[in-house]
């Protein structure tokens, strides 16, 4: 049997390869300014803490720092534009979430990104028809790694959060997941930032690649 009655998923770094989209918008106002590209190694881990941690990288600024906020709002606006130029659904995810399908186990989508980018994304993809909910970083007051968006996702598919597992590649995921009294799993084929290892998250289990977690299910 499985364990939960509901998958669901952080977006960028877990169900979709967004980087190539985000680091190339970082890249695109370092050469409107006249720096050098970054390579994309060096901003594919901080993909996850989103136009914060790609402005730090890129520009070595932080909130709070002179220049920080037209930065950050010239990135948004630049990403906005490039939002599915490379963004794909990971290789290998792609046949989880058809047995996910098949075995008629309801997903769905826990973001911190903004609806307003989020939502074109998950349709550009062809997941909006698919997932059976999708909550954005301004879907409740609260982001994560506070749990209420999680909450919010179990509220709408009628669920106990007990009977949710939340799969993601950050450290916040796993805060998050824990907090709201769900199972976690970590993703190891994410971006997973540069802070602790994945294996010191306190996950109930890492994956190390998608089928994994069919794995985990009962379901291969």
């Amino acid at each position: 049997m499985a364990r939960a009655e509901v998958v669901l998923f952080d977006l960028d770094g877990t169900l979709v390869d967004s980087a190539p989209d985000l680091a190339g918008a970082a890249n695109d106002l370092r050469i409107a300014r006249g720096l050098a590209p970054l390579p994309y190694e060096r901003l594919r881990p901080m993909v996850g803490t989103g136009a914060r941690g790609m402005v730090g990288a890129a520009f070595g600024l932080a909130p709070g720092d002179e220049g920080f906020e037209p930065l950050r709002d010239a990135f948004l606006a630049r990403y906005a534009e490039r939002l599915l130029q490379a963004t794909c659904v990971f290789e290998h995810v792609e046949p989880v979430l058809a047995a996910l399908d098949g075995a008629g186990l309801r997903w769905g989508i826990v973001t911190n990104k903004a609806m307003r980018y989020a939502e074109p994304v998950v349709r550009g993809l062809a997941l909006q028809a698919r997932a059976a909910a999708l909550i954005a970083g301004d879907t409740t007051p609260h982001a994560k790694p506070h749990p209420e968006p999680l909450w919010e996702a179990a509220r709408r598919l009628g669920v106990a959060p007990e009977r949710c597992v939340y799969v993601g590649d950050d450290h916040r995921d796993i805060v998050a997941g824990r907090a709201a009294g769900m199972h976690t799993l970590a993703a190891g084929w994410g971006y997973l930032g540069c802070g602790e290892p994945i294996h010191a998250w306190g996950a109930d289990a890492v994956l190390e690649e998608p089928f994994a977690l069919l794995n985990w299910l009962d379901l291969a």
